[in-house]
């Protein structure tokens, strides 16, 4: 089974309205053939509480607008930290940054396959503020630490 043509309209939308929020490494997985309770799942984050909600709102007002649908459930609004929209056959996790770093939950999903995304969406991943667990280390990273150091040790 795969994800339905409705299942992927919603997440098309929500990954675009989430690139529009400047959200950071946007990805969906198709999770129909694990999952039976949704199709789809749309990761996005922040690094900040504010832009979280945000992102949140800017989601549910697209899909309400466009798509004509609402969440059936949205938690974690309070603290701002996770935020979880329940579309049915799409639930949205909008993480604050420490938070997916934290819990990885694509890494969970790894073996279901990715839903093709918008360019803006697609973007989101190669931003250079986009959140440190996605970025792969590379040979100048001594640098920036030595550098860094010297800095510090020159204002003592």
């Amino acid at each position: 089974m795969t994800a339905t043509d409705r299942a992927v309209e919603l997440v098309t939308t929500a990954a675009q309205a989430a690139a529009d929020k400047l959200a950071h490494n946007i990805i969906a997985f198709d999770v129909s053939d694990v999952l039976a309770i949704t199709d789809a799942f749309v990761l996005a984050s922040a690094p900040n509480d504010r832009q979280v909600k945000a992102i949140a709102d800017g989601i549910e007002e697209a899909l309400r607008e466009q798509c004509d649908t609402k969440p059936v459930r949205r938690e974690g609004e309070r603290e701002g930290r996770w935020i979880l929209l329940d579309f049915l056959d799409v639930v949205v996790h909008v993480q604050h940054s420490e938070e997916r770093s934290y819990y990885g939950l694509e890494r969970l999903w790894k073996d279901c396959p990715e839903i093709e995304l918008p360019e803006d969406a697609k973007a989101s991943r190669n931003r250079p503020d986009a959140d440190e667990y996605i970025r792969e280390p590379n040979e100048f990273d001594h640098v920036e630490a030595v550098l860094a150091a010297e800095a510090d040790r020159d204002l003592r």
